[in-house]
């Protein structure tokens, strides 16, 4: 584990795969920010299972990976350093004693040592890859969701989230929905959120990108998640053949 705020796995092959929310850990320093241990089981810690499908797919395409290695609680990854929400102090109900009285020189010293390293490192691999490829690589963020919300259940399997460019989010839908999964077209949440990570690595670059959401009770253990992260290998290599051809 690393101080940088990332793990990387090394890969030659696109796509980048990344996985913001990937761990529920927290640095020396900052004990639980006030709160349970047993909250940092829970989602408002981390994106269960997404750790496990994103190093999955990554071996399984010999592509490289980056993975946030501390809790979204300390600082979320997803976020643009100017978005109000990139330090919370309440999520989900749960008030974050650690952060309700983190002020802009705490946050700022957040930003530069664990946010600033992270998105360093993504646009460091995508340079590495374009150097490599006509086009660039092109960039997958692997998330995961709750089976339900405020006691309402969702239905969906996969959410696909996209903002303006449909390259790879269009046929992957319909390659998802060939394989059986309930999917859903920017649900449970929205891909058009200004300054996270896709917008920043991935709309504003012009590289074709997707956010993959997944349903946590699909992906709750390691060998669940790794038997979806194969199921998922060849609609993806599909999706990006699709993309690729329109390039």
């Amino acid at each position: 584990m690393t101080d940088l705020g990332y793990e990387q796995i090394q890969g030659e092959e696109s796509p980048l795969f990344l996985c913001d929310h990937a761990s529920n850990a927290l640095p020396p320093g900052y004990q639980t920010l006030g709160l349970e241990p047993a909250l940092f089981q829970t989602h408002i810690a981390y994106d269960i299972g997404a750790a496990e499908v994103t190093r999955t797919l990554a071996g399984l395409f010999h592509s490289p990976a980056l993975l946030g290695v501390w809790s979204r609680l300390l600082i979320d990854l997803n976020r643009g350093p100017d978005d109000p929400t990139l330090v919370m102090k309440l999520s989900d109900g749960s008030i974050i004693p650690g952060n309700r009285h983190a002020d802009s020189a705490e946050v700022a010293r957040r930003i530069a040592r664990f946010h600033t390293p992270y998105h360093q490192a993504i646009t460091d691999q995508i340079a590495r890859l374009a150097a490599r490829t006509a086009n660039g690589p092109a960039l997958i963020a692997m998330h995961s969701f709750t089976p339900s919300w405020k006691g309402t259940p969702r239905p969906w399997e996969v959410g696909i989230l996209w903002d303006q460019d449909g390259r790879l989010a269009k046929p992957l839908m319909t390659h998802l929905a060939r394989a059986g999964f309930t999917v859903g077209d920017n649900e449970p949440y929205s891909g058009a959120l200004d300054g996270d990570t896709l917008n920043r690595h991935g709309t504003k670059t012009g590289l074709p990108h997707v956010l993959i959401e997944l349903r946590q009770d699909l992906i709750g253990d390691a060998v669940s998640a790794r038997a979806l992260a194969l199921r998922l290998k060849p609609i993806i290599a599909a999706a990006l053949a699709e993309c690729r051809a329109t390039d």
